[in-house]
Parts: C-alpha cells; sequence; structure tokens
C-alpha cells in the first residue's frame, strides 16, 4: 500500500462486483456483428435517432440506384 493512502481505499466500490455476472450473456448477439456508427457532432445534431439516419440513407441510396441504371434526368449514359 503507498503511503498517505487509507485502506479503504483499495477496496474495490459495490456496484464493480461482477460476481452475479454471467459469462457469455452476450456472446451470440456479438458473434453476429455489429452495426453500431459513430455520428459526428454536426451530423448527431440533424439526425437524432435511428430512424431518421435510416431515412435518409434510403434517400441516399435510391438517388444512387437512380444515377447508376441511368434513368433519364440524372445526367448518366
Amino acid at each position: 500500500m503507498s503511503q498517505g493512502r487509507r485502506p479503504e481505499a483499495d477496496e474495490m466500490k459495490p456496484e464493480y462486483d461482477i460476481r452475479g455476472g454471467v459469462r457469455g450473456k452476450y456472446y451470440e448477439r456479438y458473434r453476429q456483428g455489429t452495426n453500431v456508427v459513430l455520428l459526428e457532432p454536426d451530423v448527431a445534431a440533424v439526425f437524432h435517432d435511428s430512424e431518421s439516419v435510416n431515412r435518409a440513407l434510403r434517400v441516399l441510396i435510391d438517388a444512387a440506384r437512380v444515377q447508376v441504371s441511368g434513368a433519364p434526368g440524372t445526367g448518366s449514359r
């Protein structure tokens, strides 16, 4: 124990006690992969939830499909 530290300072806080935990509880979910994406602050200020992000991305996907398919008026040839 370092000099000047109180013995109780070396004790683990009760909220850190993991003895009641379940090993592998989220293993299967983790194994399936994750789709967590971190948004930059300016983007997060506009898109407050996953629904708004998904809606915007679907619009972008549709626009990209139209561009790639060469639909009239898209500028593709």
